[in-house]
């Protein structure tokens, strides 16, 4: 078994649990059509979520990390690998068996206007998958409807509105509450404030905290933006090139960062103290963008942007290793 999910790290308590979770999109093949070549979003990944706390999984764009999050729910199906829910291998269920599943497994979407119907009512958008489910009706359904429309921080006079007639910031509210209405134990949050202004960011943020305490929620949160990640997350899955190249508690992340793209990104937050902007512990990544994918590389996937580079990271690549109590990384030579 991997030892991100042996025995001593993963609770008894466990929610969610991937193994070797992996997902390639075919890209081109010969004149024969034999050999094809492939896009690898998700590369054999392992994770796994505790009830109650909150796993953030941050990387640069197409990283693979909102790939991972609806490869989850099987809104795309995995290559290879499995996914456990509650001790229920997803992978193997079929449409039927999965639908129920999904009740216990919600999603809420980066953008909070293409993820709502522009032609649907609030009160429509929230209630449909109690419909959809045949949870609720009549009375009752409007009842919990204006629940947790309040509970969100919408008025109830909201209901009869189309989704256009909102802020960013009400429009997400629109979609937490529609992810709520089902009582999930799960939700998967793909970067749900990187569209909205800063100062709604945070009310947002606070929201989904205090909503995971009254409800005992479970949350994947996916970002690429660190400080978000920060503040809301229990454990962090750093992911690069559909890897997960360091995973840790929250404190270890941050206070002892073993990976340099890690400290990479770490570095890149601004600092308001122009004292500490030029800390001799920054690191700094090079290029800009993700580098194309070999098909055939062997080495490490940073190689060609990690500064701290030595030859046998062009030619073997790392495997991702326990180094501290649920401190895993996956480097040649880890930042000490």
């Amino acid at each position: 078994m991997n030892s991100i999910l042996e025995e001593n790290s993963v609770n008894q308590e466990c929610l969610l649990k991937i193994e070797g979770l992996k997902k390639y999109y075919e890209t081109s093949s010969d004149f024969f059509g034999r050999k094809k070549n492939y896009v690898k979003a998700v590369d054999n990944i392992s994770l796994y979520v505790n009830k109650g706390e909150t796993l953030g999984i941050v990387g640069e764009s197409g990283c693979g990390k909102s790939t991972t999050g609806t490869t989850i729910l099987r809104m795309q199906e995995p290559t290879e690998g499995k996914i456990y829910f509650e001790g229920t291998e997803l992978t193997s269920l079929n449409h039927n068996e999965m639908q129920k599943i999904r009740k216990d497994i919600q999603m809420v979407f980066q953008d909070p206007y293409s993820s709502l119907n522009p032609r649907m009512r609030v009160f429509d958008i929230i209630a449909e998958p109690l419909r959809t489910h045949k949870t609720a009706k009549g009375k009752e359904l409007e009842n919990i409807l204006f629940d947790l429309m309040e509970t969100v921080g919408l008025d109830r006079s909201f209901s009869k509105r189309y989704p256009h007639e909102f802020s960013g910031g009400q429009r997400q509210r629109i979609g937490i509450a529609r992810a709520l209405a089902l009582k999930p134990k799960l939700i998967i949050c793909d970067e749900p404030v990187s569209a909205l202004d800063v100062s709604i960011q945070a009310q947002i943020l606070n929201l989904l905290i205090d909503l995971q305490r009254k409800f005992n929620l479970t949350y994947v949160f996916i970002a690429h933006g660190i400080p978000a990640v920060k503040y809301i997350s229990d454990r962090i899955a750093v992911m690069y090139m559909g890897e997960v190249v360091e995973l840790a508690l929250k404190e270890d992340l941050f206070n002892e960062t073993m990976h340099p793209y890690t400290k990479g990104l770490i570095s890149a937050v601004p600092v308001p103290d122009p004292t500490l902007r030029d800390r001799k512990d920054k690191v700094y990544i090079h290029g800009d963008d993700l580098p194309k994918q070999v098909e055939d590389a062997t080495g490490c996937k940073f190689y060609s942007r990690c500064p701290f580079r030595q030859q046998v990271c062009k030619v073997e690549r790392p495997k991702l290793k326990q180094v501290r109590h649920d401190h895993f990384v996956s480097c040649h030579f880890p930042l000490q």
